[in-house]
């Protein structure tokens, strides 16, 4: 497995993208070896592409966050398996899991190690991005959830596989399994194999889409293992609602 601890001086390198973007921001640098914590920022990092594979498959000790006055956040750790990029993502707002329902990730980017480069492409791709899929989110805060009393359906990373306990109700893991998931070694759960982390994004998609469409009041939440977890052995937290970043409900 991979140890980033080879990777570029991540300390310096968050320092001095933060001077570099418009507004004011700090950087925070945390480095997994001094103190594990299992409840990590990585944990809301709202992206289902390249940044949540490297969470999910990499051993990832150190990372930063990148926050602006307005609290947006942004996450960042060295690529796995390259000593001349970074990738960064945002972190979803603090936000009920019914404000992500339909709200599409606005996912990470790779960023070279110049500084200047990397914001100006963070200005240019990223944070356009965040701000539509934060404003829907908002905006989907404000208004009461649909339905009352809404379930939540967690998946989690294990590996590069999406792993979900299996529901009581047939007609849940239905629909599951007619979108590709399959029953898992562990009694109890069922497993999307990530051969394709594209497929797996849209089929956390379809799943909060089409329970809605059955009449099922469930959120579907996708949430990444802290890295620092990673430290010890492969421990897996739920991910984020990314149907929220945690996935959340669609």
């Amino acid at each position: 497995m991979h140890d980033s601890t080879e990777a570029p001086d991540l300390h310096s390198y968050a320092r001095a993208l933060a001077d570099e973007l418009p507004g004011n921001w700090h950087s925070q640098y945390s480095d997994g070896r001094a103190e594990l914590d299992q409840h990590g920022p990585a944990e809301n990092v709202w992206d289902m592409n390249e940044l949540a594979e490297a969470l999910a498959s990499d051993r990832v000790v150190h990372d930063a966050v990148l926050t602006r006055d307005d609290g947006t956040r942004l996450y960042v750790i060295p690529r796995p398996h390259s000593e001349e990029e970074f990738l960064v993502g945002a972190i979803a707002p603090d936000l009920p899991p019914h404000a992500f329902r339909g709200v599409r990730e606005p996912d990470g980017i790779i960023v070279p190690d110049n500084p200047y480069q990397a914001a100006e492409d963070i200005v240019l791709e990223l944070l356009p991005r965040y701000d539509k899929a934060a404003a829907q989110a908002q905006n989907n805060a404000a208004r009461p959830p649909a339905a009352a009393g809404a379930e939540t359906l967690v998946m989690a990373w294990s590996g590069r596989d999406l792993v979900v306990d299996r529901p009581v109700r047939r007609e849940v893991v239905d629909v599951l399994l007619d979108l590709g998931f399959v029953n898992a070694e562990a009694p109890g759960q069922l497993t999307l194999p990530g051969d394709n982390p594209v497929v797996q994004a849209q089929t956390v998609q379809s799943a909060a889409t089409t329970l809605r469409s059955h009449g099922l009041n469930i959120d579907v939440a996708v949430r990444h293992a802290s890295p620092r977890t990673a430290l010890g052995a492969s421990a897996v937290v739920p991910p984020t609602p990314s149907s929220a970043p945690t996935a959340r409900g669609r």
